[in-house]
């Protein structure tokens, strides 16, 4: 049964050597329109507000997941993909568990760097800065956006933590069901809220022919934000 279920997770894809071998041929040409410093709009804020219009128009999955990048007290880093769930001048919002791995990460580092990446369109935009957590109200309105499946789950999941298996879970989640069996507006976990990436650099990537991409950068200074364009 074991051996069955690895086979339907895991079809056949040739030899391993022969999956290796393809590697170094794999590309794509990018033939996107170029990225001028005249094409920006006037803050990161509008120019990653219309890259994101346009995800959406053509169809991008997800077109709000960042890849989010995070180190530890010891300098190893992590990431993964979260949800862009806010955006304005202050910065990018995302929600999460704040026992989490990523929390503990932002607690004890306090900078972070999430990714934007389109790769359809041949694009990414970073937005890399310290961070801070999302107040109460702000998350608390959020939260009450969310389905409700999802706010059962946000109480059920230990995030982060080991557990001996599926069942656990599911044994979790059937129990918070029934706590809140009769409840209808499932409260904020006291556990759970928001971090926004205040940026202190937003880089702009637009694919382009022989690998000379177009690498746009809003940087930060104390007399305001200024822009670079950066080698590819």
């Amino acid at each position: 049964m074991r051996a069955r279920a690895r086979r339907l997770l895991m079809p056949e894809v040739g030899n391993i050597d022969d999956v290796a071998v393809q590697l170094p041929g794999m590309r794509v040409a990018y033939e996107g329109d170029a990225l001028n410093e005249a094409d920006l709009a006037d803050t990161w804020t509008e120019q990653l507000q219309e890259w994101l219009n346009q995800a959406i128009s053509a169809g991008v999955a997800e077109p709000n997941a960042m890849v989010l990048a995070t180190a530890d007290a010891e300098g190893r880093p992590s990431s993964r993909s979260v949800l862009c769930k806010g955006l304005d001048t202050r910065g990018v919002v995302f929600y999460t568990n704040y026992t989490s791995a990523k929390s503990h990460d932002l607690t004890v580092a306090r900078y972070a760097s999430v990714t934007f990446p389109w790769y359809s369109l041949h694009r990414q935009v970073t937005v890399r800065g310290e961070v801070e957590k999302v107040n109460v109200r702000e998350t608390a309105e959020y939260w009450a956006s969310r389905p409700r499946g999802s706010q059962l789950g946000a109480w059920a999941s230990p995030q982060s933590q080991v557990v001996r298996s599926r069942r656990e879970l599911d044994n979790a989640l059937s129990s918070i069901e029934r706590r809140f069996a009769n409840v209808e507006e499932i409260p904020l976990p006291p556990h759970w809220g928001g971090w926004r990436v205040k940026p202190d650099t937003v880089e702009f990537w637009q694919g382009q022919r022989n690998r000379l991409h177009d690498r746009l950068r809003y940087v930060h200074t104390h007399d305001g934000w200024h822009v670079q364009r950066v080698a590819p």
